[in-house]
């Protein structure tokens, strides 16, 4: 198996804007050249229940969307932002409901159940807009 390293330039439309020149490096493996091709890293984070929604999302309702995020390396980053985005949407949503339907830290004292559960509407509340703004936007 023999291995030579070759370098060639591809010479893309000048009239196209954006496209611009590439080098390519070739193996050259049993008579056949084979492109070096690598994958750039991934951002550093993982996905939260936000970002696998998101995901989901893209694959089963919005594909070519998807596929073309995943060949320009834009999904990861995209999925990280909308989960951030989805996380602080949340976090202001349950703060500006709790404040508006009067569940307070005096409601938790004097009833404890009753907090209990409208905080839990809250949150459901919360999450249903979030993944309609958000996660289906």
């Amino acid at each position: 198996m023999t291995s030579n390293r070759e370098q060639c330039i591809i010479e893309t439309n000048p009239k196209k804007k954006g496209l611009t020149d590439m080098e390519l490096t070739y193996t050259q493996v049993n008579g056949y050249n084979i492109p070096d091709l690598a994958l750039p890293p991934p951002p550093e984070g993982e996905l939260n229940r936000w970002g696998r929604a998101r995901l989901n999302y893209l694959r089963e309702h919005k594909k070519a969307l998807h596929t073309h995020m995943m060949t320009q390396c834009l999904l990861w980053p995209h999925l990280l932002e909308t989960q951030e985005t989805a996380a602080a949407r949340l976090d202001l949503l349950t703060v500006q409901m709790a404040e508006a339907q009067g569940v307070t830290e005096e409601l938790k004292a004097r009833d404890q159940m009753g907090w209990l559960g409208r905080t839990n509407n809250i949150r459901a509340s919360a999450e249903e807009i979030v993944y309609r703004e958000v996660i289906r936007g």
